[in-house]
């Protein structure tokens, strides 16, 4: 029998807060459920916002609210190898085309799931940097599904949603979407716990799984932390950091009683 493996993967581009926190322990109970392995990832390929001292933070501040984690903690800045191999096979498979479209030059009609202009078709030839992207027309495959456990069924994959997704940015090689599944395939992942916002990005991961012929684990998309007004908790806004409270008064029992743990 497979021992389950879990994994925590936040990005050091701020402190960590509340919403992490329910992420984390969730994670934690749910392997600990199961008597599975729990990893920490630190998701840092993005070299402009990702700071040394938030990936210290972030370590010192889950070992206080008392998450443990199994192993070896993997950095993504590290294994930039593993996935330019991985979209060197997409290349050779003919999938992928080169992009220079600036933001703006992007459809302003429609969106993908996060929010950005849709890509839909080639690009002109252009000059200088460069993304990467997935010619979804060519790739996308029929009767591709995933386990959501939170709704307890088989999940029919739609990738074609995401329009020509970006496989590696240009200023960082990579993207989070092929990042993510590398990682958790070489990490032998059985089990993705995560926050309800990355839900459709689920989409896109089962096609690069079943492109670059690597297992799919079980997903279980959480509930998101909001304010009262009902807004997701977010670095980018401001939201105070666990450490804040801490520095509050507030102790590490406190914090987990208040999300349910």
């Amino acid at each position: 029998m497979v021992q389950p493996i879990f994994r925590f993967a936040p990005s050091p581009n701020g402190p960590l807060h509340m919403g992490h926190a329910y992420s984390a322990l969730f994670g934690a109970r749910q392997a600990e459920r199961v008597g599975g392995l729990y990893l920490l990832r630190i998701e840092d390929i993005d070299r402009l916002r990702c700071r040394e001292n938030f990936v210290a933070d972030a370590v010192e501040i889950l070992d206080w609210l008392g998450v443990r984690f199994d192993g070896h903690v993997r950095r993504q800045s590290q294994h930039m190898d593993d996935y330019a191999r991985a979209i060197g096979k997409l290349e050779a498979m003919g999938l992928l085309y080169p992009c220079h479209c600036t933001r703006s030059a992007l459809s302003r009609e429609r969106l993908d799931p996060d929010g950005a202009r849709l890509h839909q078709g080639r690009c002109e030839p252009g000059e200088g940097p460069f993304a990467l992207r997935l010619d979804m027309a060519r790739a996308w495959r029929e009767g591709l599904t995933f386990f959501e456990q939170a709704q307890a069924r088989q999940i029919k994959a739609d990738a074609s949603i995401w329009g020509d997704v970006v496989i590696a940015r240009k200023d960082i090689g990579t993207s989070y979407h092929l990042s993510v599944v590398v990682d958790d395939a070489l990490q032998g992942v059985t089990h993705v716990t995560r926050g309800a916002d990355l839900f459709m990005a689920t989409h896109v991961h089962r096609l690069l799984q079943s492109l670059l012929g690597l297992p799919t684990p079980l997903y279980h998309h959480h509930d998101l932390i909001r304010d009262d007004a009902g807004r997701k908790l977010a670095k980018s806004d401001g939201d105070k950091s666990l450490a804040a409270l801490r520095d509050e008064g507030l102790t590490a029992a406190q914090i987990r009683s208040a999300l349910g743990f």
